[in-house]
């Protein structure tokens, strides 16, 4: 029944933003979405499974035990076997739960092998992207209503995305400087929260070439509805010369991180 559900031809939901009744999870774009993806399904046969259980035992209970065929209603205090078995059951459901989120969380933990380095700073109520080991530097503001171009999205569109090559691991430091934020892309697995004074660091890397968004998904104050967040995967060839052309328009005087260079 679940597969039924999952398999509904809602095509148009599965993309990377956000559609009108939507029923799914955005195609994932990262192993880590892909992972997530694959949790969320467990857990999702896990839960339902467990919604039938209950719901036949009540039908069960409710027919079975009903007063015209039990006059005399039963003063049995406890069970130890039944109890035994409804106190490990639980034991087990968890432990099943548990060990693919634990090996998920490890995953997610650290970039391992990343071949670049971007920081993320969360301000009221825009982000600043820094590409320390290339010395670029810029803000992102989300495109008001009055300037979007036709096709593009009210509250998603920003006026510089984040660009990044596909296929590559790369590192992302999150921080803020002033309030809580949260940097989130769901389609990519990444919610991150930027905490002042802070650096947390996580990794993504983007299997596949196009735009996801995001939005910031941590309440920071009157606009916070107005943090948009637009990721541009692209290849490597042309991430290098996107660079070269910015770094004349965007410099910054950032220090250089210890990574290697986009190749």
């Amino acid at each position: 029944m679940i597969a039924v559900f999952s398999l509904i031809p809602f095509y148009s939901a599965f993309a990377d933003k956000p559609h009108a009744w939507q029923m799914n999870l955005q195609v994932p774009a990262s192993p880590v979405m892909e992972k997530i993806t694959e949790l969320h399904n467990l857990l999702l046969v896990i839960i339902f499974s467990i919604a039938i259980f209950v719901l036949f035992l009540l039908i069960f209970v409710v027919f079975r035990f009903r007063e015209s065929r039990n006059p005399v209603p039963s003063k049995t205090t406890h069970n130890t076997p039944l109890e035994i078995v409804w106190t490990l059951f639980p034991v087990i459901i968890l432990a099943v739960i548990a060990f693919p989120s634990f090996k998920l969380m490890y995953f997610m933990d650290k970039a391992v092998d990343a071949e670049m380095t971007v920081k993320v700073i969360g301000h009221q109520w825009y982000w600043t992207y820094e590409y320390p080991d290339h010395q670029v530097s810029f803000d992102s503001y989300m495109i008001k209503d009055a300037d979007l171009k036709p096709g593009q999205m009210r509250l998603l569109e920003v006026d510089n995305q984040l660009i990044v090559p596909a296929d590559t691991v790369v590192r992302i430091l999150v921080t803020s400087e002033d309030v809580l934020h949260s940097w989130a892309i769901p389609s990519l697995g990444i919610k991150q929260d930027s905490v002042p004074g802070k650096l947390r660091e996580i990794w993504v890397n983007v299997k596949k070439e196009g735009t996801y968004y995001g939005q910031c998904s941590e309440l920071c104050g009157m606009d916070h509805g107005f943090m948009p967040i637009a990721v541009k995967a692209v290849d490597k060839e042309t991430f290098n010369q996107w660079l070269n052309e910015t770094k004349s328009k965007h410099a910054s005087s950032a220090e250089p991180a210890p990574s290697t260079k986009v190749s």
